[in-house]
């Protein structure tokens, strides 16, 4: 044991008999983790062996090392699992449990409205809720089965950050287009407005014809979703082109660039940049490097918020325009994390509002 850890280990002597709290563990986790002996953690948090003793248990777990064989450790949240799960046991009272409009108002936002515990419990505090409670132990309450119609199944699945500095693929085909190396530092850095992402969802393979074309403003994470024809590069092109209708000469200051892959729907660069109400281009376009998702990102985790409501192979034949419509507005009411609970809306709006008043 280091000099440094050792000194750590030693502080405070006196022990007195009290129940751990959250904190606690998760220092005994790091002095442990840091070979500190059961005794030293027990004179650094001023309680018995015994009880560290009787604590490490409820916390073990085995832990497969690089070579294969296996040490018991210890794991804070673990622990404080098991030890809330035996608190409910005996009957000890929850906080949730005292305010049962909280309860119920969390459960609703979960299970109708497809918010994340974050999103719901950032709802709430808006509300001026008296009751509050962490993420953490919200998604204890959930994992103990503390609600009625509240399981994990409604809970977003988790997924790990993957690192991109892997296999070099070959491209089958060249880039219509411009390069994402030749995008600028302005894009890039997501601090202007009117850069945007764009992909498809597509449906069953071999049984659905059309497909979602999504579009997200990479600084407010706003979305624009239309169901197309099929997966061609006319109808992306034709759906670009009714936006243009649409916004007339806004359409040039909202969509300063567009960014896609290299999929075939949109190999038409030419059209897809070209304006059809004046000469010259209505935006830019940037083709991401092969098999380089991630470089589209709010795209990727649009796609993913849009599958909680159309999962993998079904049919996007069967839902109409209205279903469709309904996705994109709940996405763009969704708080997030990312603005400081704010919906990507608040943010699209503001943004509008300065382009008009310039």
């Amino acid at each position: 044991m280091s000099d440094s850890t050792f000194f750590y280990c030693q502080r405070g002597y006196t022990m007195t008999y009290r129940h751990l709290t959250y904190a606690d563990r998760v220092a005994m986790e790091t002095l442990l983790n840091r070979k500190c002996s059961k005794a030293d953690v027990a004179r650094y948090l001023k309680v018995s062996r015994a009880t560290i003793t009787r604590e490490f248990k409820k916390g073990i777990y085995v832990h497969t090392n690089s070579d294969l064989t296996e040490t018991e450790k210890y794991s804070a949240d673990l622990a404080q699992k098991n030890t809330d799960y035996a608190q409910t046991s005996k009957g000890r009272p929850l906080k949730i449990g005292n305010d049962m409009e909280y309860a119920e108002y969390l459960e609703s936002k979960i299970v109708n409205d497809g918010c994340s515990p974050a999103a719901a419990l950032a709802l709430a505090h808006d509300l001026g809720m008296k009751t509050h409670v962490s993420v953490n132990t919200l998604y204890r309450y959930i994992d103990h089965g503390l609600f009625l119609k509240l399981t994990n199944k409604y809970l977003p699945v988790k997924s790990k950050r993957k690192n991109h500095k892997h296999k070099v693929r070959v491209q089958k085909r060249m880039s219509a287009g411009q390069s994402i190396e030749n995008r600028s530092d302005e894009v890039n850095s997501r601090d202007t407005f009117g850069h945007w992402e764009m992909d498809t969802v597509k449906g069953k393979k071999g049984t659905t014809k059309s497909c979602l074309l999504v579009l997200t403003e990479r600084l407010t994470r706003r979305e624009i979703i239309r169901k197309i024809p099929d997966q061609g590069a006319r109808s992306v092109v034709a759906e670009l082109d009714k936006l243009e209708h649409r916004l007339g000469q806004m359409f040039s200051k909202l969509f300063k660039t567009i960014t896609v892959d290299n999929g075939v729907e949109f190999s038409d660069y030419e059209n897809m940049k070209r304006s059809l109400l004046h000469d010259g281009d209505r935006t830019k376009i940037y083709y991401c490097h092969a098999y380089s998702s991630y470089e589209r990102g709010s795209n990727e985790n649009a796609n993913k918020l849009i599958r909680r409501h159309i999962p993998k192979g079904q049919d996007i034949d069967k839902y109409d325009d209205a279903y469709i419509q309904s996705i994109q507005d709940w996405m763009n009411l969704y708080p997030r994390k990312i603005h400081g609970w704010r919906t990507a809306n608040d943010l699209f709006d503001a943004e509008i509002n300065k382009l008009y008043a310039m």
